[in-house]
């Protein structure tokens, strides 16, 4: 099964209700059906990363595209519920944030529910009823592990025992990685309390040790 996937952006295609990227991997070209907000910054250069759940069936393969894999697992939980399909999935998260998402499925927020694309009342009630308690574990996560960074105090990174120019590049490989900036601060300041640090020029240590982090299966 396909997971993830980075390469050249060869082109956007829609067809009809539907979009997305075909990405060209080793000379073989994916096409990868995406959320709208999510073309624009996967659109700006010409290489990308999307984290991919596929969905095999009889008369084919679908590649469906996510900025990062918080969003792929959580478009996971949604169609693990009865009569949410892939499509619903992805209309769901089209209409609000991940977190916004999370939110109105805790706190039975029918209306908001609704407003995706194929959403009726009686699937946003499925939703809320059994994703309810699953989600909470993730409301409380996230806000637990942001509650200690701010995306404009970065003073926390002047006390990683690591040098300028290899936190530089690794954030930057990170980032192009598709992960965010609050996940890759939190995955460098484990990584420098851990049992193995890395040597403070070792940026290649660094990378290695921090992807272990990131996909760890708690993350």
């Amino acid at each position: 099964m396909i997971g993830w996937l980075q390469g050249e952006r060869i082109e956007h295609w829609s067809q009809g209700g539907r979009q997305g990227l075909v990405i060209a991997c080793a000379g073989v070209g994916y096409e990868v059906q995406l959320a709208s907000r999510y073309l624009q910054p996967l659109s700006a250069g010409t290489t990308c990363t999307v984290w991919i759940h596929q969905v095999q069936r009889d008369d084919g393969s679908s590649l469906f595209g996510f900025p990062d894999r918080r969003e792929r697992d959580l478009f996971r939980v949604l169609i693990s519920v009865n009569g949410v399909g892939p499509q619903v999935g992805l209309a769901l998260l089209e209409s609000c944030s991940a977190a916004e998402l999370i939110e109105a499925i805790i706190d039975g927020d029918l209306r908001r529910l609704t407003q995706a694309q194929g959403v009726g009342k009686r699937t946003a009630e499925r939703l809320a009823v059994e994703l309810r308690d699953r989600l909470s574990g993730w409301s409380a996560e996230r806000e637990s592990d942001r509650s200690d960074l701010s995306l404009v105090d970065r003073s926390d990174l002047k006390s990683l025992p690591i040098e300028p120019d290899p936190l530089q590049d690794l954030q930057l490989t990170l980032n192009t990685l598709g992960y965010e900036d609050l996940e890759i601060r939190r995955a460098m300041r484990a990584v420098a309390t851990g049992q193995e640090v890395p040597a403070s020029d070792d940026g290649d240590g660094w990378l290695r040790a921090s992807l272990r982090w990131l996909n760890r299966p708690s993350a």
